[in-house]
């Protein structure tokens, strides 16, 4: 997927709003990889989306009605709920305040330490899955925590496919990410990398299919590896 075409469909900003289709998904996922400036803003974005749903998952608190005084008629004002409610400027302010604050802690903060980041050469931990054999793979993968690392994924020459498909699973099952793994003649090895986030330690599993040209999919086998989240 051509950089171009990224920015001028804005693509970042649809693959975080999970409006790319699956195989549009699949194509930007494998450009933001080997991209460093989509790279960042995917992962200032998926910050600030992260942040933006814990605020607005707190509740409001109820208004309390003042009582009437005797002899008044009780006034009976609506109370708002739901979205209509952040429009009270009693909550409106401190959620605006607080978006400030995390829009200029990433501007001053986190963005420039990930574009340093990115500028400099890495050594970056790895670990090496076989697909097809079973328990995991080679001693525990040690990984700081919110650090990304590499997977070198062997898939064994089998049938004549347009491409690979491996999905990596954390420990409770729930599939982490996706990446399409081009065919190369004479290569059976390709370097994976994985993003940062917020992990927990234990047994990842990574699961390979491979893909005709006709669409047709068929299990390869999986692996799994050992991660140790370094604190």
């Amino acid at each position: 997927m051509d950089h171009d075409v990224v920015v001028r469909e804005k693509m970042t900003e649809k693959y975080l709003l999970e409006e790319l289709s699956p195989e549009l998904r699949d194509q930007f996922e494998e450009h933001f990889f080997d991209c460093p400036d989509c790279a960042l803003d995917v992962r200032a974005g998926s910050e600030f989306v992260t942040h933006s749903k814990s605020v607005l998952a707190e509740r409001a608190e109820p208004v309390v009605a003042r009582a009437a005084s005797p002899g008044q008629t009780p006034v009976h004002r609506p109370v708002h709920t739901g979205w209509f409610a952040w429009l009270r400027p009693t909550v409106a302010v401190p959620v605006l305040a607080l978006l400030l604050v995390v829009v200029g802690y990433q501007n001053l903060v986190t963005y420039p330490n990930l574009q340093s980041a990115l500028k400099r050469a890495q050594v970056l931990p790895w670990a090496s899955v076989t697909v097809g054999t079973w328990g995991a793979n080679g001693t525990p993968l040690t990984v700081p925590q919110s650090k990304g690392f590499l997977l070198f994924v062997r898939v064994p020459s089998d049938g004549n496919y347009a491409y690979y498909m491996a999905d990596l699973y954390d420990p409770a099952g729930k599939l982490e990410c996706s990446v399409t793994i081009p065919v190369t003649a004479g290569n059976d090895q390709w370097p994976v990398l994985v993003p940062g986030k917020n992990r927990e330690a234990g047994s990842y599993k990574m699961t390979v299919r491979g893909v005709t040209a006709a669409g047709e999919s068929k299990d390869l086998g999986s692996a799994s590896f050992e991660l140790q989240i370094q604190k």
